[in-house]
């Protein structure tokens, strides 16, 4: 046993390599498929909200590399957004040209992880695990929820996403994916996550956020193509 194993981490970085290698040159032979609605569908509006499109300027687009993208704030009121919702889709990924892991951007943007797991959402008898954010900005507070969705699964680790996207390049040559994120600001002080009111108000918006990214993810599988097309 000891020997097999020997043998696959020796030459995994070899494996690695060449399937590395099969992802750049299927990048120039993809051909994009087309979603089955327009991203601008999804989740247009949510009961008891006012939904208002938000947009990206031409650079921000053009650093993210996506395809097309969805953008909402919804209220109950016109001054104040309960929440908000991004989708970013891309019809193929490359050298350049692949999704951008929240994570990494956050900290970039001031905020603060404050805590970070994943939680299972049910979706229509389906659980899904989901990355779970709580973060702070100077006295803002916010719950996110973000996934990543396509060739008919979701998924919450950024690994698992790089080793799928490599292998569906090689052996399916298609990569269309999207990066779905869920935005609850906290309208409450946070002082502590220890503190009883501010854990109250945590677990409100995390519940609103839970259903909100559960109604999301299912209208996101409406319109994305079907894994390998």
């Amino acid at each position: 046993m000891s020997d097999a194993r020997g043998l696959a981490a020796k030459f995994l970085p070899a494996f690695v390599l060449l399937v590395g290698c099969a992802f750049v040159w299927q990048t120039h032979t993809q051909t994009p498929i087309d979603l089955k609605a327009p991203l601008r569908t999804t989740l247009p509006k949510f009961p008891g909200y006012i939904a208002a499109d938000q947009f990206l300027s031409d650079e921000e687009r053009r650093v993210a590399g996506m395809t097309d993208y969805s953008a909402r704030a919804y209220a109950s009121h016109d001054s104040i957004a309960d929440f908000f919702t991004l989708v970013s889709y891309y019809d193929r990924q490359g050298q350049g040209k692949t999704i951008h892991s929240p994570r990494n951007c956050l900290p970039g943007a001031g905020w603060e992880i404050l805590r970070g797991d994943t939680r299972t959402l049910d979706v229509d008898g389906t659980k899904h695990v989901v990355n779970h954010y709580i973060l702070k900005n100077g006295a803002a507070t916010t719950v996110v929820y973000y996934w990543y969705q396509g060739r008919g699964r979701v998924v919450a680790s950024e690994y698992t996403v790089t080793w799928n996207l490599l292998r569906d390049a090689a052996l399916l040559g298609h990569t269309e994916e999207a990066l779905v994120r869920v935005q609850v600001p906290v309208p409450e002080h946070i002082a502590s996550l220890d503190d009883s009111t501010s854990t109250a108000a945590l677990a409100k918006a995390d519940a609103f956020g839970a259903s909100i990214a559960t109604t999301l993810l299912r209208d996101v599988s409406r319109i994305l193509p079907k894994r390998g097309g």
